[in-house]
């Protein structure tokens, strides 16, 4: 059996010596739906069942997670498959063959194959009544405390993380990836596997803040997403529609979008 690890020691050369380097890896993973293929990511090799359950809910093609019914981790020589079985599998089989990704999902990839851009108009749904207020102190305690709850990034100093944060900054649960979707999938699936009240709380990314990740929040009924980078104008557009509280957390202070 294959082993795919999230960070790898490579040798190296500084001024002609050797050196061991940590680099992160990259590892082809495949979502199957009920036997079809549906996509095939770059993601980091570590949280395999909180990715496929993010995955699926943000990505809509199940509602809830108790719309699945098992997630099975196949490691193979090439990758790692994501077996998941839908309960409605005549329904979903017909939905997913019509609303598959037609090409590979780079690390950094956002909406890579999606057939229409009419898919990304669709009547988005409120997270809340009203944008959530965000506590700048909170926010700053959470940032604080962000940096050392990254033990992969510790090691290799190049990928993404995403966390849950409670209102008063305390920061409950992290996960890492290469690429910031899949950070942010991992995340949600976490706490929807652990069924979490997101209806308080925030997100923290240290990545910037793009249209799907704004999304993936959406779905995932969080209502505030704080990123450490800018967001994109689409990402604001979208979640002043939809009342997600979008915020950029830098030295210079807290501005919300």
């Amino acid at each position: 059996m294959p082993k795919w690890d999230a960070d790898v020691r490579v040798t190296a050369q500084r001024a002609g010596a050797p050196v061991q380097w940590h680099v992160p890896e990259e590892a082809p993973v495949a979502l199957v739906y009920n036997g079809l293929n549906h996509a095939v990511m770059l993601a980091s090799p570590s949280d395999m069942q909180d990715f496929a359950l993010g995955f699926t809910v943000t990505e809509g093609i199940a509602a809830k997670p108790n719309d699945i019914r098992k997630i099975e981790v196949r490691e193979k020589e090439q990758g790692i498959d994501l077996m998941i079985t839908l309960k409605d599998v005549p329904f979903e089989r017909f939905k997913l063959k019509h609303s598959r990704r037609a090409m590979t999902g780079r690390t950094g990839c956002g909406l890579c194959g999606i057939d229409s851009m009419e898919e990304l108009f669709q009547r988005v749904r409120l997270v809340a009544e009203a944008p959530a207020a965000l506590d700048e102190a909170a926010v700053d305690k959470a940032v604080a405390a962000f940096e050392g709850m990254q033990p992969l990034k510790a090691l290799n100093r190049s990928v993404h993380g995403a966390a849950w944060v409670t209102p008063d900054g305390a920061v409950k649960l992290v996960r890492e990836d290469v690429g910031r979707h899949n950070a942010l999938d991992k995340l949600l699936g976490a706490l929807l596997k652990q069924g979490v009240d997101l209806s308080a709380g925030f997100v923290l990314v240290s990545s910037r803040a793009s249209y799907e990740m704004a999304q993936k929040c959406i779905a995932a009924r969080a209502p505030a997403l704080v990123c450490l980078s800018a967001p994109t104008a689409f990402a604001i557009r979208l979640a002043r529609e939809a009342n997600l509280t979008l915020a950029n957390w830098s030295r210079e202070g807290l501005v919300s979008f």
